[in-house]
């Protein structure tokens, strides 16, 4: 089910409670250990958040623009916004009643119930489905169409079973959460971006894979976001 949602041209889509695979035992060691969670209802960002869903925010509230605002790529109005540090991406999902997705959702949201590698399922991303890199990390290449990001509302044929796009690919997408091991303390000075981008190589572009990242760097121009509203 789909919900127009607080952000003008993003909806939300319903994510339902239930039983959901989290983490695999045969990637990465902090991606470890696989097991089953439950999982309260949520809703997500349909694509991450725009250019001029960002900017309309700055608009209102005074806050900083994105460091790559100007950008004629970058920053067009149909692009994920890039530039953004975890603070400005919080506070954006705060002005809009939201919050940034934990690791669980977000890992929901990509992999279904049954812990697929991709939205879409098993098979590999290929340029139809994901907007990727080099298969050598970490540059950007134009087999999928596109150099740099591409329009949040493109490769629908990666879409996840519940219709929500560019989960993986395109951008490396900011968490709410600390960075930790699944099985360990937290340090307290990185948060987790999901996702890959648009310069990651295959390694990177899994509904799985964890990046640990200062979240004060706003220089990134391939890390963006999107926000949920999780059930009362």
């Amino acid at each position: 089910m789909t919900d127009d949602g607080p952000i003008a041209g993003n909806p939300l889509i319903e994510i339902a409670a239930g039983a959901f695979v989290f983490g695999r035992d045969d990637g990465p060691e902090n991606e470890r250990p696989r097991r089953v969670l439950e999982g309260g209802a949520f809703a997500i960002n349909r694509t991450e958040i725009t250019n001029l869903q960002y900017r309309r925010f700055v608009g209102a509230t005074g806050h900083r623009p994105s460091f790559y605002a100007n950008h004629p790529i970058l920053g067009s109005d149909d692009r994920p916004v890039v530039g953004v540090s975890w603070g400005d991406a919080d506070a954006f999902c705060r002005y809009h009643g939201l919050a940034l997705p934990s690791e669980q959702q977000y890992e929901r949201a990509a992999r279904g119930t049954d812990g697929e590698a991709f939205p879409w399922g098993m098979a590999p991303p290929d340029a139809t489905r994901a907007n990727s890199g080099a298969d050598a990390c970490c540059s950007g290449d134009a087999r999928d169409g596109y150099f740099m990001t591409a329009p949040a509302e493109s490769f629908t044929h990666g879409a996840s079973s519940e219709g929500v796009l560019n989960l993986i690919g395109n951008v490396w997408e900011w968490t709410r959460d600390i960075y930790a091991p699944y099985e360990g303390e937290p340090d307290g000075r990185y948060r987790v971006l999901r996702g890959g981008s648009w310069n990651s190589d295959p390694a990177h572009l899994t509904t799985t894979y964890r990046l640990a990242y200062d979240p004060e760097f706003r220089f990134s121009a391939n890390g963006g976001f999107r926000c949920v509203r999780s059930a009362p």
